[in-house]
């Protein structure tokens, strides 16, 4: 055992993404998202209408808002009394300005909660490098922070899955429900990047594991992807959403359900990429969409994430999990996630 797991945790870390709140934020932003990479910057005015089409308002912040707001009285319920700090990898609070001021109130050992449920370089490696980076820039007296292990196949994020599932499959007749298709969503990501993780196989267990919670058959759902950036000449995963509605409505597809499961909240990859791009594409087609929701502060997400802050400071061994993977470990391995992001020429 390590000195520092003899410190007791003496507070919760949520690191997020970040986005920016109003219109002159979203180009510095983005300008901090891709930073050192080789993206045309044609694509970044592109990306930033996105943003503009809801006044420069990225809804990701406000949803770890209220995260935060559902975690406290659940964690509080259960005897955890540990504050909760917040820190974004792109905008502000930014990483290294909350971790300074944890170490100015004497924090000395945090569990990070990251907003990704997958394991890939950018759901999970990168956000650890950017807390070994913002612990750096902070110096001496940082506290240690370790991460909250990986939920994919926690048993109640695969019920609270389940829920909005149900949910969308509502709104179809029960007639509907027997033909309809479901096209289960996350962010594509570049194949070489995917080679080095099983975020490919962990989306296809969770998909799986919530379709038969909904009493879908097999063929009735398909793991597509979206919101790929980058060079078009990189090869990313495919099928990209509006490819694969194409590709069945030439099949006779009428009724479909998009469920982004790869994302945790409906910020702007949703809104933008699914209730606009994909919605307009099947108004087009004629196709009925009904995207589900994302879990967000679902009741049965929410305990997902107090079970594993339980779990932890406990010690206890024994780790709830479904499906057929195993669990993730609380110290991600050494090469785990392994991935070099592509840089400009110098």
């Amino acid at each position: 055992m390590s000195d520092s797991q003899l410190i007791p945790f003496d507070a919760l870390l949520l690191v997020s993404f970040g986005g920016p709140e109003k219109k002159e934020d979203v180009m510095p932003f983005l300008e901090n998202v891709t930073r050192g990479r080789r993206i045309p910057r044609e694509r970044l005015l592109e990306v930033a209408e996105h943003y503009y089409h809801y006044d420069g308002i990225s809804p990701i912040n406000q949803q770890c808002r209220d995260l935060i707001e559902a975690l406290k009285p659940a964690l509080t319920s259960r005897g955890i009394d540990l504050p909760i700090y917040w820190g974004n990898r792109n905008w502000h609070p930014l990483l290294p300005d909350t971790i300074r001021e944890m170490r100015d109130v004497g924090t000395q050992r945090a569990l990070a909660i990251l907003t990704s449920g997958f394991s890939s370089y950018s759901g999970c490696r990168q956000y650890r490098e950017n807390i070994t980076d913002a612990l750096a820039k902070v110096g001496e007296g940082a506290p240690v922070v370790e991460k909250l292990r990986g939920f994919f196949n926690h048993p109640k994020f695969i019920s609270a899955n389940i829920v909005r599932m149900k949910e969308a499959l509502a709104k179809f007749s029960d007639d509907e429900q027997q033909k309809l298709q479901l096209f289960y969503t996350a962010h594509s990501i570049p194949d070489s990047m995917a080679e080095n993780c099983e975020y490919e196989q962990q989306l296809q267990e969770a998909c799986q594991l919530v379709a038969e919670g909904a009493e879908l058959s097999s063929d009735q759902w398909r793991l597509v992807y979206q919101s790929r950036s980058g060079r078009p000449t990189d090869p990313w995963l495919e099928p990209d959403i509006c490819d694969a509605l194409r590709e069945q409505h030439s099949q006779g597809l009428k009724n479909v359900i998009v469920f982004p499961i790869g994302f945790l909240s409906d910020h702007m990859e949703v809104l933008f990429d699914l209730d606009e791009e994909a919605a307009d594409l099947c108004n087009e087609l004629g196709i009925r969409m009904v995207r589900a929701a994302t879990v967000g502060v679902h009741p049965d997400f929410i305990a997902a994430l107090c079970d594993l802050v339980e779990e932890r400071i406990s010690g206890r061994e024994e780790r709830a999990v479904v499906g057929k993977l195993p669990p993730l470990p609380d110290q991600c391995p050494v090469d785990c996630c392994k991935y070099e992001i592509p840089r400009r020429p110098a």
